[in-house]
């Protein structure tokens, strides 16, 4: 099914350092396997926390704006044109981060696997999902987000 991203709204996410709007156009187009999100992020704000997937493979790519990337290697810059891959795994890693004058928007592009786990290095947490992947719209059968360091022993309070 077309879209055309004028057609939809703006959701908006504002969290201290974190702000961005993000329409979701793979979810609106009816795309099931493969995401797809139009962000933009205002100068001076970040996107979603430091963190990487185990199960989904990500992407961006910068339509306008300027900003910076963090990344498992560290931070380089980002321009319009840029196209950055995120595999699975820590080497996946990744932020953008708006450090110039004007709006940066950016397609972010996403596999849709079911189950996913992220991990947050910075903050030492992990979000669980299972019944849909992250950034899906159907309802999930487990989801939460857990320090790292609240491992427990597997027969914890079984019989």
């Amino acid at each position: 099914m077309r879209v055309n991203e004028a057609d939809l709204d703006w959701d908006a996410v504002e969290r201290e350092e974190t702000s961005f709007r993000r329409k979701r156009l793979a979810t609106a187009a009816g795309g099931e396997e493969l995401g797809c999100s139009l962000y933009e992020l205002p100068p001076g704000k970040k996107s979603w926390p430091f963190h990487f997937h185990t199960g989904n493979e990500e992407a961006i790519y910068v339509l306008a704006g300027a900003g910076q990337l963090r990344t498992a290697d560290g931070v380089e810059s980002l321009d319009a044109g840029d196209y950055v891959a995120f595999p699975t795994g820590a080497e996946g890693a990744h932020r953008v981060v708006n450090d110039g004058d004007d709006p940066l928007r950016y397609l972010a592009l996403s596999t849709m696997n079911d189950p996913d786990l992220t991990v947050y290095p910075d903050s030492e947490k992990i979000g669980v999902y299972a019944g849909a992947a992250p950034g899906g719209d159907d309802p999930r059968t487990v989801d939460g987000y857990y320090r790292r360091d609240d491992d427990v022993d597997y027969w914890l309070d079984e019989t």
